[in-house]
């Protein structure tokens, strides 16, 4: 038990005191989870929490991210996981490669990619 309240103190910490880009590294990796487990629910909760967190200030941007989002929900409630964690792989993977470059952590390139060519969004 104490065990378990040391552990939820310390993801609580680690949540707030997380970058705005971590935390959306967070819920994609939440996600994923949620779809090894073939957890609907919370796979549900992490991908409208990804959606809800969108800039509105970037339309286009946006609205690739909300079909996308879109279809991971449909692709969890129809139980293909397997399809919705691709594609929440594929996000996730730009995104931690985003906080890496913001954080200095790259292989020394600078960030001189748009943000919109940084991922590899589809039409699905």
């Amino acid at each position: 038990m104490q065990m378990a309240y040391g552990a939820s103190r310390y993801r609580q910490q680690d949540v707030e005191s997380a970058s705005p880009v971590r935390l959306v590294v967070m819920a994609y990796d939440l996600a994923i989870r949620a779809c090894d487990q073939q957890d609907f629910e919370t796979g549900y909760k992490a991908v409208v929490a990804l959606r809800n967190s969108l800039d509105i200030n970037y339309p286009e941007f946006v609205a690739g991210l909300l079909r996308l989002y879109q279809w991971v929900i449909d692709s969890m409630r129809s139980s293909d996981f397997d399809a919705a964690k691709s594609v929440l792989v594929e996000l996730r993977d730009a995104w931690s490669t985003v906080e890496k470059r913001l954080n200095g952590m790259d292989d020394g390139t600078s960030m001189t990619v748009p943000l919109e060519k940084e991922f590899s969004i589809r039409s699905v």
